[in-house]
């Protein structure tokens, strides 16, 4: 540095690389997420300006995150601004899917997920993310072993994703008010 200059500029340009090597760094170990639906169809199924009459069916999904639950939030699959609703969608905070089709059809966990725009996979589920192993899937009570992504969506079908320890047997859900 000659005596006339400032070491002010070099400094600053030394802190923006750096600014910029770790958010390039900080962004390219995170895996991608998925876009928030916005009406496009997904997987097959379309939103819809009102519910499906054909198929009614209902489950519930319970996340927890290292012991704590990860709420399930209002309003998936119903996307405020193209004002319609998929055929798999929430009410309310709380877990409870609703299917509401214009046609029979299987519908997988994975279905659900991809309209909620988080992932699910074998190392994680919504915003957690675990070692290989640490993912503990349970229906109706047993132990899951396969794809969770496969999971049928049947009536009634409760479903608890416990992700990393302390791992709980899970408490039934019975709340179905009806459904």
């Amino acid at each position: 540095m000659k005596a006339h200059e400032s070491p002010v500029p070099r400094v600053a340009s030394r802190l923006c690389a750096m600014l910029a090597l770790s958010t390039l760094v900080s962004t390219s170990a995170a895996p991608a997420r998925a876009a928030t639906p916005s009406g496009q169809t997904i997987d097959g199924i379309s939103c819809d300006r009102s519910e499906g009459a054909i198929f009614h069916i209902h489950q519930h999904v319970a996340i927890s995150v290292h012991g704590k639950p990860l709420e399930i939030p209002s309003d998936i699959g119903r996307p405020i601004v193209a004002q319609c609703l998929y055929w798999i969608h929430t009410h309310a905070p709380g877990g409870l899917v609703h299917v509401e089709a214009p046609k029979f059809r299987t519908f997988t966990l994975g279905n659900f997920f991809d309209i909620w725009g988080e992932p699910l996979a074998a190392t994680s589920v919504s915003s957690a993310r675990v070692k290989r192993g640490d993912l503990h899937v349970f229906v109706n009570g047993r132990a899951y072993r396969g794809d969770p992504r496969k999971i049928e969506l049947s009536q009634h079908t409760d479903i608890a994703i416990e992700a990393g320890p302390p791992y709980a047997k899970p408490v039934p859900f019975t709340d179905w008010q009806g459904q």
